[in-house]
């Protein structure tokens, strides 16, 4: 039920097990502190599973981004929209050392275009949280405008970014 799509450089495929302890490093860092982190092991698991759990509750999920010549995972990209979100979202985490690589433009730019051509998304955002300057960098190489402010129960205030709808892409 999990499509695999691929890029130049990269795999987005099916979270598995195999992604635990990459999961388990990110969020034992002060990085995971925009998306709710430092999580304990348990609450990782947690993690993953709830994000296995939302392709067959809603039909789309986040997927693993590996990179393709390593096998290594380098992220966690892709379209959602979880319970308590104001609309479907395109998001991404990048695992402990893939920074300033290009990797989230690029798996975000392969997920978009998959939500829009077979999802049939007409438009997206995404959510970046006060200071996570990489995210906002990543909205504006997507193309993204701000558009408004969130506050979620968890993540407290969010800045709202609007991708470009199909038929304006230019990347």
């Amino acid at each position: 039920m999990i499509p695999t799509l691929t890029t130049e450089r990269l795999t987005l495929t099916a979270l598995a097990e195999r992604h635990f302890e990459p999961l388990v490093e990110f969020y034992a860092s002060d990085r995971s502190s925009f998306v709710g982190g430092p999580l304990t092991q348990e609450r990782t698991w947690r993690v993953l599973a709830g994000e296995l759990g939302h392709w067959p509750l809603r039909g789309y999920g986040r997927f693993a981004v590996e990179e393709t010549a390593t096998g290594q995972m380098v992220g966690l990209i892709g379209p959602w929209n979880p319970f308590g979100w104001p609309e479907a979202e395109l998001g991404w985490d990048l695992m402990n050392g893939f920074e300033g690589r290009g990797y989230a433009t690029e798996a975000a730019t392969e997920a978009r275009r998959w939500a829009y051509e077979t999802l049939g998304w007409t438009t997206a955002i995404s959510l970046t949280a006060p200071g996570n300057i990489g995210s906002e960098n990543v909205c504006k190489r997507l193309g993204c405008a701000p558009d408004g402010r969130f506050v979620h129960d968890i993540f407290g205030d969010m800045q709202v970014w609007r991708h470009p709808a199909p038929q304006e892409l230019t990347i």
